[in-house]
């Protein structure tokens, strides 16, 4: 069915107020275009369906407000959730599968508004393959530092970032890589998102107490080689995760901060001393996820004489690696932007693809580390072991057409 012909059907349904259709044809257009949320938003005088893609919100269509709360109770009771309690947040999940056989999960989130209960629904994609390390994107030298580090038999690697940056597919694709059947790769997760043959999955219930640090204690009894766990959220859990790195395993996880050097910050207010946090740190991964330019219709585009002025320092302060390995596309320093077409439902963009920045442990850094030192000397330091911040990433991108400048800047700070 084309797309037009799923939204028809849901515009169809709004006009015939039939609610358990409209919601169907609302999850079934969402899938379509590659949706990862869909927001369901009361206002004063109608409701309006947004659905983010490619990690960008567009509106899709308005419904009168006097369906609102049948839309709600038909989400409620898919969810298994309280139908009569609308004073409180509620989460619950569902599962669909689509004509074509793809198995869907939805997790439901409501919360009271003053025009009525909102609705975001997250849509996972449980048939969706997890892309090889060398899919991701990353750049050569920053692709090196991760191998390097995913085969060290001990210590941490942390990957960090804002909700929805593509830090969960980054730990399962390390983890595809280090699935083999000599090694017991134990996993502790909030929700498991994918499962994977070979590791061994287990999800926290913070309501009876199976919190983080308790599992991967838990998990240092199952003989592991490597661990991953969700996300370091305090003191305890990254205590665990040092006690575990120090004692032999690989630990892979998540904490949130805003870059790589920011993260080291981080961790040591969580009241871990300096030298265990020089000690066990293998990588840290600050990533974003930009949108890609649609290769049918992408336009070259003349920058403004500022951003000029300022791509050319970046070009400049690139690494010596990058710039030989990018020689072409530096020597023309032409950039793309979107022009929309039927590909792409007249977006310009399909698709998305990482901006990396990673921090490699070395002795100098290592060394500030112990000296407490503070983030511009660490910064510094890692940028003359060749260190891509996220901008130099996302400029390379952009010099070879993958994305727009203006993408790049919308998820990373100018340096």
């Amino acid at each position: 069915m084309a797309e037009s012909e799923k939204l028809q059907q849901l515009k169809e349904s709004v006009l015939s107020g039939n609610i358990p259709q409209l919601v169907l044809s609302m999850i079934s257009h969402a899938i379509d275009i590659r949706s990862s949320d869909i927001h369901i938003e009361p206002q004063k005088t109608r409701t309006k369906i947004r659905f983010r893609v490619d990690g960008v919100l567009r509106e899709i269509i308005e419904y009168p407000l006097n369906l609102h709360p049948a839309v709600v109770s038909r989400i409620k009771i898919m969810s298994e959730l309280k139908i009569d309690e609308q004073r409180i947040p509620q989460d619950g999940r569902t599962h669909v599968t689509t004509k074509d056989g793809r198995e869907m999960d939805l997790r439901v989130s409501t919360l009271p508004t003053v025009n009525g209960e909102k609705i975001v629904m997250r849509i996972q994609d449980k048939s969706k393959k997890i892309p090889d390390l060398p899919e991701l994107g990353i750049e050569e030298t920053n692709f090196k530092y991760f191998q390097e580090a995913l085969a060290s038999p001990n210590g941490i690697i942390l990957t960090t970032g804002p909700t929805g940056s593509g830090k969960t597919t980054t730990l399962y694709s390390s983890l595809s890589t280090l699935n083999k059947p000599e090694v017991n790769i134990l996993t502790i997760e909030d929700p498991v998102e994918i499962q994977m043959d070979g590791l061994n999955q287990s999800q926290v219930h913070p309501d009876i107490n199976y919190t983080f640090a308790y599992g991967l204690r838990c998990a240092l009894r199952q003989d592991p080689n490597i661990i991953m766990v969700g996300e370091i959220r305090d003191r305890e859990t990254a205590d665990i995760a040092i006690e575990a790195s120090l004692t032999g395993h690989l630990v892979l996880s998540t904490i949130h901060t805003n870059n790589a050097v920011e993260t080291i910050t981080r961790i040591v207010n969580l009241g871990i001393p300096n030298y265990l946090l020089a000690a066990t740190i293998e990588l840290i991964i600050a990533q974003r996820l930009v949108r890609k330019l649609c290769p049918d219709c992408k336009k070259i585009v003349e920058l403004t004489p500022d951003q000029k002025e300022h791509i050319e320092k970046v070009i400049e302060a690139l690494p010596d690696a990058v710039k030989t390995a990018n020689k072409d596309a530096v020597m023309k320093k032409q950039f793309y932007g979107p022009a929309g077409c039927e590909k792409c439902n007249n977006i310009g963009y399909l698709g998305r693809i990482g901006l990396y920045e990673m921090l490699r442990m070395n002795d100098e850094i290592r060394k500030l580390i112990l000296e407490n030192k503070l983030s511009i000397e660490l910064e510094q330091a890692a940028s003359r072991s060749g260190m891509l911040n996220l901008e130099t990433d996302g400029v390379t991108k952009a010099l070879k057409g993958i994305t727009s400048i203006e993408e790049v800047y919308r998820v990373a700070r100018k340096s």
